[in-house]
């Protein structure tokens, strides 16, 4: 057998490819579309659909004529009975595509803003396995937006909106405003985006989605055109709906507030790098090493990893193994107590975030305590239920569960610092220390000349929560020593 045929036997199978063309009063417009698709996208496509938003001209009439005409029998034309706006237009489209079995969808606008003919250069990265959105940027090429017809106005505020959207995503996307799009079928699959907006702004909704679900954005530079065609976004209204969205969406995050579009399958929890957050002030409570310590319930294994580069022994104990497990791992379900030889001792106990996971956190807390060595120590953070962010939902009539956070929907029990306070001493355990957290703002803002912003809101937020706990202080941190000791 040749070795050419051995390759053709063993490439990859071909992508189904869709292309998928909005429009809105796009009668003079769509047919220059349609032509300008190059013939090799042309035969190597399954289908080129377009949905008509319930226009007010021809529109619809237009594309079934050019099918007609032309007699191109991959080219499906749809109309929406009543107008679904640009986002939902989309949301649509995007069914469809799922509906249909296809691997890739590429996004085309009817009014010819963006150009069919960078069809090609666009497919590649998603043809190869390489991404799982493409997106056309007109920023990549410096001054050629200008030189295409953009405004300045609107040159300036697509630059202002990235920088922002940047900034507090942790992304480095040369612009986040075009609309030339290319989507993994099979990405698109996992996003919850029928809850985006129908407004303009879902295609800021739907990168804040693949951004938090780890998925992979390509930019391609393209071509800016801009023509006779009317323009229908109100730029004021949009750049606010960006800003809102951008925000609902650290909020979510933070588990301040619930959206469900952002209800996307969470990464597991990382640590904190700021001074001020729990894990930054644990590592300073477990003291100087050599100590041995238990990291209870131990995660990604990422605040242990941390412990031993600081020349401490860690032993981590939790359900599944860690991504990257210390040099001793234990694997048990905490809910029936520590799978530890009885006599074994650690000079530090650790119960990171953990208790408030537990529908017995006393059984938990005393299996800990027993393995306190004399003279040791045991660390509890918990987030406090009494945050200004719960109690202002509660008085709006809600409380309803996030993906992480105070709210996160895997706490079982929920704790002020009296009521820890109570369970602590009923484990005969006494409080030495007690200390607070601010609100992670490294999350709301976590790059970029920004994080100054962050910072400063966030020595606030803790000089606040030092002087009102209860109502300010977004987690509580014990040091804990056994009642006799």
């Amino acid at each position: 057998m040749s070795t050419a045929v051995r390759d053709a036997e063993t490439a990859a199978p071909a992508k189904k490819i869709a292309i998928f063309i909005v429009t809105y009063n796009a009668v003079s417009t769509l047919t220059q579309v349609l032509d300008r698709i190059p013939e090799e996208i042309w035969e190597k496509v399954a289908e080129v659909f377009v949905f008509d938003d319930s226009s007010q001209d021809d529109t619809y009439l237009v594309g079934l004529g050019y099918k007609a005409h032309h007699g191109k029998a991959k080219l499906t034309v749809l109309r929406h009975e009543e107008n679904h706006g640009y986002g939902g237009n989309q949301i649509q489209g995007y069914k469809y595509a799922i509906e249909k079995g296809y691997d890739i969808v590429a996004l085309l606008h009817g009014d010819g803003q963006y150009a069919p003919e960078a069809l090609p250069l666009l497919l590649e990265p998603l043809e190869k396995g390489e991404a799982d959105a493409v997106f056309g940027s007109r920023m990549m090429t410096r001054g050629a937006a200008l030189e295409g017809g953009m405004p300045a106005y609107k040159y300036v505020g697509n630059k202002i909106l990235t920088s922002f959207e940047n900034a507090l995503l942790g992304m480095n996307l040369s612009e986040f405003h075009s609309g030339y799009r290319l989507y993994s079928v099979p990405a698109l699959a996992k996003l919850p985006f029928a809850h985006n907006t129908w407004d303009f702004h879902f295609d800021t909704q739907i990168i804040i989605q693949m951004h938090a679900a780890g998925m992979r954005i390509v930019e391609r530079p393209i071509p800016t055109y801009y023509g006779d065609e009317i323009c229908h976004v109100d730029g004021v209204r949009y750049a606010k709906d960006v800003v809102r969205s951008v925000l609902e969406f650290r909020m979510h995050e933070l588990g301040l507030l619930r959206r469900p579009e952002y209800e996307i399958e969470a990464p597991d929890y990382s640590v904190k790098s700021s001074n001020l957050s729990s894990h930054s002030q644990l590592l300073t409570m477990v003291g100087p090493p050599p100590r041995t310590v238990l990291d209870v319930g131990c995660g990604s294994g990422e605040f242990a990893g941390l412990l031993e580069e600081r020349g401490h022994r860690v032993t981590g104990i939790d359900s599944r193994p860690p991504s990257t497990p210390p040099s001793e791992f234990i694997e048990g379900n905490l809910a029936e107590g520590l799978p530890l030889d009885p006599q074994r001792t650690f000079d530090v106990v650790v119960l990171g975030d953990v208790l408030e996971h537990m529908a017995e956190p006393e059984r938990l807390l005393a299996a800990a305590r027993a393995h306190v060595a004399p003279g040791g120590k045991l660390l509890v953070s918990l987030p406090n239920a009494v945050h200004w962010s719960v109690r202002t939902q509660v008085a709006r009539g809600n409380f309803e569960y996030t993906n992480r956070g105070l709210l996160d929907r895997g706490h079982l029990r929920f704790f002020t610092t009296k009521t820890a306070t109570r369970l602590f001493e009923s484990s005969g355990l006494r409080v030495v220390e007690h200390r607070v957290t601010p609100i992670p703002w490294e999350r709301v803002v976590p790059g970029g000349p920004a994080r100054i912003v962050g910072r400063t809101i966030e020595q606030a937020d803790y000089l606040l929560a030092r002087l009102r706990p209860g109502l300010f202080a977004y987690q509580n941190i014990f040091e804990l020593t056994p009642s006799g000791g």
